[in-house]
């Protein structure tokens, strides 16, 4: 099966540092690497109100550059820093993202991510055939 980079240029440098792509298009699915909570410009706050929106949005703009919206997640996991501490923060922004039907979802506590300060880390896999 043939794959395909999905690569906004907002992730061009990255991409390129970590030699990994932010998302491949394969068949008829879209899979997004994990996103965490740094701005684009790589700067992770401490906020994580600022860290979960950042997150969402980077995540729109790679769907934005296959041509899809959120709409068309279809499956949604999270790994976080302190579930139970943030969860109904992070659950409130999630909402702020996704409609009905929601994305099936899985939530995980972990004990630490790459990227240091990071409280979560979202990856997301996109119907590419959406059809509302």
């Amino acid at each position: 099966m043939v794959k395909r980079l999905v690569l906004p240029h907002e992730f061009q440098s990255v991409s390129e540092q970590l030699n990994m792509s932010p998302a491949i298009f394969s068949g008829n699915h879209i899979f997004l690497s994990g996103m965490t909570g740094a701005d684009m410009s790589g700067q992770m706050p401490e906020d994580p109100e600022a860290q979960f929106r950042n997150t969402f949005k980077k995540i729109e703009c790679i769907l934005r550059e296959a041509n899809v919206d959120m709409d068309a997640v279809v499956e949604m996991t999270s790994y976080h820093i302190g579930l139970r501490d943030h969860f109904e923060l992070f659950d409130s922004i999630r909402l702020e993202f996704f409609s009905k039907p929601y994305p099936a979802w899985t939530a995980i506590e972990a004990a630490g991510l790459r990227r240091e300060g990071a409280m979560v880390e979202v990856r997301v896999i996109v119907s590419a055939h959406y059809g509302g």
